[in-house]
C-alpha cells in the first residue's frame, strides 16, 4: 500500500504547490490515516518541503484497526512528552526551508494556529481547505473492499439479531448486542451508535436508543454500521413485531421503499447530488409528507460515517464513479412511529451495471 499513500500524497503536493504554498500540514485525523495509512492519537502529517514527516508526541498505541503506518514514511516523535505535534510540524517545516505552509484551519484551533506562527514566524500560512476530503470522495477499490466487508459484516450482525426472540428486550439492549455482534465478525467497531428505535421511536433519524422495551404490533427500525480497516458503512432497515402489520404501515412502509428506490435509481455518475435527492423526496412530498423531512436524503461514506457528498436540496456538484453514498429516505409520524430504510452503495456506470449494492439485507417488510 505504500505506493498508493505515496501517490494520494503527490497528488496533495501538486495541488498546494499550485495554489503557492510548498509545504503542508495535515491535521484532521481522517486526512492524516487518507495519506499515511495509520491515526496514531493526535498524530499529524507535515507534507515537507524536502520529506514528508508523521509527527507524534508519543510512541503511538495502535491497534489494528488504527491501521498501518506507510513503510515509505519517516516518523518523527517528539523528544518529551507534552509538546504539540502540529506545532512542532511547522518548526520542521522551517527546518526544511519552506517559507510557506498550508494548514486544515477548519480544523486547527485558534490557540494552536497562533501557537505556529509564534514558533515559526517566517511562516506564510494558508489554507488548505478541504482538499483531501475533495481528494478522498472518489474511492480506490482498495477502499470499496473495505467496505463492502464492513457491509457484509452489519448485514451478518443483522440477519442474527432477526432470528432472535425480540419482545420484551429494550432498545438499549439490542443495539448493545449488534455492536457487540460486529465485532464478533471481524469489524473494528461500530461505524457510530447504533440505532434501534420503537413503537413511537421508530423511524427517527439518530434515535438514541432508550430502556423501551419491544411490543407487539410495534415498527422496529435499527440503523447500524460497521468499521473495517478504518471505513465506515451503514444500513437501516424497518420490521413489524409479532404481527401482521396493519394497514398504515403497510402503506408508510411501500412509500420509503418507493422513495428509497427512487433515490438508488438516481445515481448514475453525471448526476447532480440534488437531483438524486430531489428524486427520492419527491415520492414522499406527492404523498404530503413535507414536514418533518430529513434535510438530505443521503451522503458519502468513508473513512468517516458523513463524508462529502450531501445528497440535499441545495447541495452543488455531480456524482463521479467509485463514490460510495448511502440512500436514506424516511418518515416518521410523532406519536405512532415511522419507517426508514438506509443502504449504502457505490456509484458505477450503467456500462458496469449501475449502482452497487452493498447492504443487501432483504428490504421486504418483515413481520418478525
Amino acid at each position: 500500500m505504500s505506493e498508493v499513500y505515496e501517490a494520494r500524497r503527490a497528488r496533495l503536493r501538486e495541488r498546494c504547490n499550485a495554489s503557492g504554498s510548498v509545504a503542508a500540514l495535515i491535521s484532521r485525523p481522517a486526512n492524516v490515516r487518507y495519506l499515511t495509512g495509520v491515526t496514531p492519537h493526535d498524530a499529524v502529517l507535515l507534507l515537507g518541503k524536502t520529506e514528508d514527516l508523521l509527527v507524534y508526541g508519543a510512541p503511538p498505541e495502535t491497534s489494528a484497526g488504527d491501521g498501518r503506518p506507510d513503510e515509505g514514511l519517516r516518523i518523527h516523535a517528539l523528544p518529551s512528552p507534552g509538546g504539540d505535534p502540529a506545532v512542532a510540524a511547522a518548526d520542521l517545516a522551517a527546518a526544511q526551508g519552506a517559507d510557506s505552509l498550508a494548514v486544515e484551519e477548519h480544523h486547527l484551533t485558534v490557540g494552536r494556529h497562533r501557537a505556529i506562527v509564534s514558533v515559526a514566524p517566517r511562516l506564510r500560512l494558508g489554507d488548505l481547505g478541504g482538499a483531501v476530503e475533495q481528494q478522498r470522495v472518489i474511492k480506490g477499490e482498495e477502499e470499496i473492499s473495505c467496505l463492502r466487508i464492513g457491509a457484509e459484516i452489519a448485514d451478518q450482525a443483522l440477519g442474527e439479531l432477526l432470528e432472535s426472540i425480540l419482545v420484551g428486550r429494550t432498545e438499549r439492549h439490542l443495539a448493545l448486542e449488534l455492536e457487540r455482534r460486529l465485532v464478533d465478525h471481524g469489524a473494528d467497531g461500530p461505524a457510530f451508535r447504533t440505532s434501534v428505535g420503537t413503537g413511537p421511536n421508530s423511524g427517527r433519524r439518530g434515535h438514541r436508543p432508550t430502556d423501551r422495551r419491544v411490543e407487539e404490533g410495534d415498527f422496529l427500525s435499527v440503523c447500524l454500521g460497521a468499521t473495517y480497516r478504518g471505513y465506515r458503512g451503514e444500513i437501516g432497515r424497518t420490521f413489524v413485531i409479532g404481527t401482521s402489520p396493519a394497514d398504515w404501515q403497510i402503506e408508510l412502509y411501500d412509500l420509503v421503499f418507493a422513495s428509497q428506490r427512487a433515490g438508488r435509481e438516481a445515481l448514475v455518475p453525471g448526476a447532480a447530488y440534488r437531483d438524486v435527492d430531489r428524486a427520492a423526496r419527491q415520492v414522499l412530498d406527492s404523498a404530503g409528507y413535507t414536514e418533518g423531512l430529513p434535510p438530505c436524503t443521503g451522503h458519502g461514506v468513508g473513512l468517516e460515517i458523513d463524508e462529502d457528498p450531501q445528497l440535499a436540496p441545495a447541495a452543488m456538484g455531480k456524482l463521479d464513479a467509485c463514490v460510495p453514498v448511502t440512500v436514506e429516505p424516511g418518515v416518521h409520524l410523532p406519536g405512532r412511529g415511522g419507517v426508514r430504510i438506509d443502504d449504502t452503495l457505490v456509484v458505477r456506470p450503467e456500462a458496469d451495471g449501475g449502482p452497487e449494492l452493498l447492504t443487501i439485507t432483504t428490504k421486504e417488510l418483515l413481520a418478525l
